[in-house]
């Protein structure tokens, strides 16, 4: 028979374990890895407060309707909508073939997005095409709305609406005289006067911003390199 424990001893001793072992906490203590972190209950599913990027997946992206930064257009003016996926050989074909009718005044360019430098690509090959073509720029903003959801649904997350603010271009192309008065004017024969312009004022100022704003050696205190002589030495 089991002799009993003298009387004071300890519960995890009295049970054969030997001084200094702790009792093994019970099945219902233990928390799986990521269990401390805060959830949210919604119906029958639990979910985490703060969900991780890496756990979506973009599944649509809408474009929201952006009004034209032009007034007084045609109603039947012809707008190529350049995407990111467009053929420039597809597009020149169509907007070639329309402008060189006489009864065609005017076309309208606009892409956004990784867009933009494909839409400057289709208006500078129009012009070198078609000479004595007005021009006018528009650089806007534009807003999407990206749809993400979970890659697991039986997760218990909810589905993602992210809008973003993403870069966008009009430009428009008229037989006819336009306003040179008008901001992004640019007259017949000027091909890539904008965009030297446009690089050459960013050029200038990241120039100024590195000359004013950076510090000078003598104000930081660096001295030159050594060169390894002695001071005053030749």
């Amino acid at each position: 028979m089991p002799r009993a424990a003298p009387a004071g001893t300890p519960s995890h001793v009295a049970g054969g374990r030997g001084p200094g072992v702790q009792p093994r906490p019970s099945a219902s203590r233990v928390r799986a890895p990521g269990a401390g972190r805060h959830l949210v209950s919604k119906g029958a599913l639990r979910r985490p407060q703060h969900c991780r990027m890496e756990n979506y997946k973009k599944t649509k992206i809408v474009e929201k309707p952006c009004p034209l930064p032009f007034t007084d257009l045609p109603a039947d003016i012809i707008e190529m909508k350049v995407k990111d996926g467009s053929k420039i050989r597809n597009l020149m074909g169509y907007a070639m073939s329309k402008m060189e009718q006489d009864s065609v005044r005017q076309i309208l360019f606009t892409g956004s997005g990784k867009a933009v430098s494909k839409t400057i690509t289709c208006v500078e090959i129009m012009k070198r095409r078609l000479k004595e073509l007005h021009q006018i720029t528009k650089v806007l903003f534009r807003q999407i709305e990206e749809i993400w959801e979970p890659i697991v649904p039986e997760a218990g997350l909810d589905a993602l609406t992210v809008k973003r603010n993403i870069p966008a271009i009009c430009v428009l192309l008229s037989k006819d005289a336009l306003d040179p008065q008008e901001p992004g004017y640019q007259a017949p024969g000027s091909f890539d006067a904008f965009w030297t312009e446009t690089l050459k004022a960013e050029s200038q100022g990241q120039m100024k911003r590195k000359q004013g704003g950076g510090r000078g050696a003598a104000s930081t205190g660096k001295h030159p390199r050594s060169t390894g002589g002695v001071p005053g030495g030749p």
